[in-house]
């Protein structure tokens, strides 16, 4: 009988799970994670923030589908040591886990930049429930809030402490929001709908120091501009967990470095999710983490299958706004493309050779998948490039 055991029950340890026990109906599964949740949509922690919705809400698995799929699912257990000689992995209160096949699906953690000030009371990231009840704690007694990054989790945060009432100020180093999904125009969009819903915004701004004698009052911009703050949120992008790296002797750069079977350099161990790196590359995305999981657990339980990539797609929701991004978004607006652009919506088809490079849709995401399927099968588009956007455009023609 094999032992399987994943480090980590985001998507990429879930799914890896889920299709170790469809191949395997015998083989024992362990899973462990440091957080005291099973598997939750981390992407709406905003909402737990904002009181619209409750821990139990979050959860992606129940803990009875655990018990079903006979894995056993060990919460609040932090994994610190390894050896891949020996086939195990020691946890931080002494525990010995021994495996066959082992998958490092360990995540990722908030990057805070090497601001002055950024360890004092008050500073907060969000990337797990537990900051998240962090920051609903201290925004109790708060009005005013900055937050420094405007991606996609940091807009999210911003917009639940908005809902319960906070006044929010967004300090980004990019001239744009979400600069990896959206263009100038549609970020220029998205930016003028957040503040008729009340934010501020300063872009192409640098926080040089978050002031305060022991808890924040103020952050500091360069230029000398002082922005109030009672409360600092710091969304600055994420970086792999990669602590098991050097006990297990594995190849790392960006993430643990894994070929097409989602393998290491060490025999029976493999990498998913946001902790891997395939072809130097660290995806960070759900739909890459889902992808990477299910080979992976194919693999781990004696099949054969190849990852070749994911494509950077991505179709969220950003302060209630339906938006949709994939591919090469020509920021720089140097290859043709087609724009719808009015007062509900900002669509771009972006084209070379007339295949389908890239697209934006914020406000109506109708057809993203249809488009991405083209992208992804590099069809010819030629027929219908033109009449992509009119009204009631059959995506299905693509």
């Amino acid at each position: 009988m094999t032992d399987y055991l994943i480090v980590g029950n985001g998507a990429a340890g879930t799914h890896a799970a889920e299709t170790i026990r469809k191949e395997d109906g015998n083989g024992r599964i362990t899973m462990v994670t440091d957080e005291d949740l099973p598997f939750y949509y981390r992407i709406r922690l905003n909402e737990l923030i904002s009181g619209d919705v409750t821990e139990a809400d979050l959860l992606a698995k129940k803990k009875e589908w655990y018990g079903d799929q006979h894995i056993d699912l060990r919460t609040s257990t932090r994994v610190e040591a390894g050896d891949a000689k020996k086939k195990t992995l020691i946890t931080a209160d002494g525990q010995t886990l021994a495996y066959d096949e082992l998958l490092l699906a360990t995540g990722s953690h908030s990057f805070i930049p090497p601001i002055k000030g950024s360890d004092k009371k008050g500073v907060f990231s969000l990337r797990s429930v537990q900051d998240a009840r962090d920051i609903s704690s201290w925004a109790e007694t708060v009005e005013t809030v900055v937050l420094i990054g405007g991606g996609l989790l940091g807009l999210e945060t911003g917009n639940g402490l908005r809902k319960s009432g906070k006044q929010v100020t967004v300090v980004e180093f990019f001239p744009r929001l979400l600069p990896r999904q959206l263009d100038v125009d549609g970020a220029g969009r998205l930016q003028q709908i957040m503040e008729e819903m009340g934010f501020s915004f300063r872009l192409g701004a640098k926080t040089q120091e978050i002031r305060g004698a022991d808890a924040v009052a103020e952050v500091l911009l360069e230029g000398d501009e002082k922005l109030p703050a009672d409360m600092v949120v710091v969304s600055a992008g994420v970086r792999p967990n990669m602590e098991l790296a050097e006990p297990l002797g594995l190849n790392h750069d960006k993430g643990i470095q894994v070929n097409e079977r989602l393998e290491t350099n060490q025999p029976h161990i493999y990498a998913a999710g946001d902790a891997a790196e395939f072809q130097g590359m660290p995806y960070g995305i759900w739909p890459a983490a889902m992808e990477q999981g299910k080979i992976a657990g194919t693999n781990m339980a004696g099949g054969d299958l190849t990852y070749d990539g994911t494509t950077m797609a991505n179709t969220l929701k950003v302060v209630g706004v339906d938006l949709a991004s994939a591919g090469n978004i020509d920021v720089e607006n140097e290859l043709d493309s087609r724009i719808l652009s009015n007062e509900k919506v900002y669509k771009k088809i972006v084209l070379q050779n007339d295949r389908i490079l890239g697209c934006i849709m914020l406000g109506d995401t109708r057809g993203f998948n249809e488009v991405t399927k083209a992208m992804s099968y590099r069809v010819d588009v030629s027929a219908v490039k033109d009449e992509i956007f009119k009204e009631n455009f059959d995506f299905k023609r693509l």
